[in-house]
């Protein structure tokens, strides 16, 4: 494919997805709607078409909603070769090929990587294998789950307060079980919007009945003489008897079949730049490589230029239809990837949203209603400017604070609101670990680069 005319680009070539993910169907279809009539093809290790991956947490677990009824809708007839169930296992970047592990390998002219990522397993291999012990990421976890919780078992540990743990902890309650979270940290989902609103949802956890251990950790997982998991064992020395235990300890990105190939990928993810082309081992930008989805990490100048490494839906669809339309256009006319990260979940009865990327800030403000109502907005200050806000049934409020995290708006916010408490009138800490701790929230690191400004403009000297 020649990428200098945006009328090659368009009319001929070979694309390869990796990934028949979220990300990867967008890109396809962006690629189809801008005029790409080359060939195509869609590789994926799992045996199903892409599929929706937010409800099997929430609507499958309560039998609302079958895993294989969460088909992600299509935009349009993409017209692709689909590998199904055969995982990429190497890349080869001179012959520009891609390997599957069957032998098999795929020729591209551009390479878009959206390889996402999966559920990070039980740390012993063989305490992981036990029946009852259980992960939730793809389709099939989700079928097998239900049907255990559905079984007639009574007692359920969820090793991680995560969202995903959270959302785990909460369906099993709907579904009248017992249930026990151990969390490492000091509160629930402390790692992605910090100890402040992590209390609050500590009291909600424990006012649906959750039994919650924080500040503890699972050291061993029992089972019987047929293999059956039965036991857990904490770090403070307790144990809790439990026919099923689901760990949600956070997700790996599949990165791993990029080992060798010179690409800059490794636990945190494949570090692209703002236009999603991914970077060389050296920081070379590549220019027929692609990242998007959760496996892509890329600077933000909204928040510093740090590498974000987001989890988020429509971080998915947004960086997928960029990296896209990118491949397929010549250089003035690409376009940068500057999505304002927006995460949602549904728990115990309240909707928590957030906008921007809480874990870099280092203030935060109650701005509406009562942390100890559980219905709030809170929003976070980075060197005196709003970076992000979280929200417990106060979603309506999300699109204002998205503007005022892409304007840089000063912080404390200077606007008074008609239902703000005097609970938390002055900044308070937001109260985040350790960022040199393991967390559940998502990856932010730094890049080495802190402009004050989202765009910049140069000005030659006169001298």
């Amino acid at each position: 494919m020649s990428p200098d005319t945006d009328t090659e680009a368009r009319r001929q070539g070979r694309i390869v997805v990796v990934g028949a993910s979220l990300a990867g169907l967008r890109a396809a279809e962006t690629l189809r709607d801008q005029g790409f009539t080359g060939s195509l093809t869609m590789i994926g290790d799992e045996p199903y078409e892409p599929y929706d991956r937010p409800p099997l947490s929430k609507q499958a677990l309560l039998g609302r909603a079958r895993p294989e009824d969460t088909a992600l809708p299509r935009r349009c007839d993409v017209d692709a070769a689909w590998r199904l169930g055969v995982a990429a296992e190497g890349l080869d970047r001179d012959a520009k090929q891609v390997r599957l592990v069957n032998g098999d390998t795929v020729s591209y002219d551009r390479l878009l990587i959206a390889t996402g990522t999966r559920a990070r397993p039980w740390i012993h291999p063989e305490e992981a294998a036990l029946d009852g012990v259980f992960v939730l990421r793809t389709r099939d976890d989700s079928t097998h789950l239900h049907r255990k919780l559905t079984s007639g078992v009574s007692r359920v540990l969820v090793i991680g307060a995560g969202f995903t743990g959270s959302e785990v902890a909460s369906a099993c309650r709907e579904l009248g079980l017992e249930v026990t979270v151990a969390e490492r940290g000091p509160a629930p989902l402390v790692g992605a919007l910090g100890g402040v609103i992590g209390a609050a949802a500590d009291r909600l956890q424990r006012s649906k009945g959750v039994d919650l251990r924080c500040g503890v950790s699972v050291t061993a997982l029992e089972g019987d003489y047929g293999g059956r998991l039965r036991r857990a064992h904490l770090s403070d020395g307790t144990a809790i008897d439990a026919e099923v235990a689901v760990v949600s300890l956070g997700a790996v990105r599949n990165t791993e079949w990029l080992a060798g190939s010179g690409v800059a990928a490794g636990p945190r993810g494949v570090a692209c730049d703002a236009g999603c082309r991914v970077f060389d081992v050296n920081g070379i930008v590549t220019d027929d490589i692609y990242a998007a989805g959760d496996v892509a990490r890329s600077p933000h100048p909204l928040f510093d230029y740090q590498f974000l490494s987001l989890e988020h839906w429509g971080n998915a669809v947004e960086q997928a239809e960029i990296a896209a339309h990118n491949m397929i256009c010549a250089g003035t006319k690409r376009i940068p990837h500057l999505w304002v990260p927006m995460f949602w979940s549904s728990q115990f009865g309240i909707n928590i949203k957030s906008v921007g990327v809480p874990p870099l800030g280092d203030q935060l403000v109650v701005t509406q209603g009562s942390l100890t109502e559980e219905r709030f907005v809170a929003v976070y200050g980075y060197r005196g400017r709003v970076i992000a806000a979280a929200t417990f049934d106060r979603a309506k409020w999300l699109g204002f604070y998205q503007e005022q995290i892409a304007a840089g708006a000063p912080f404390p916010p200077e606007y008074r609101t008609v239902d703000r408490r005097t609970e938390t009138l002055q900044p308070v800490d937001p109260d985040f670990p350790d960022p040199h701790l393991p967390t559940h929230g998502p990856t932010v690191t730094l890049s080495g680069h802190s402009p004050s400004e989202r765009r910049v403009q140069f000005v030659p000297s006169r001298a």
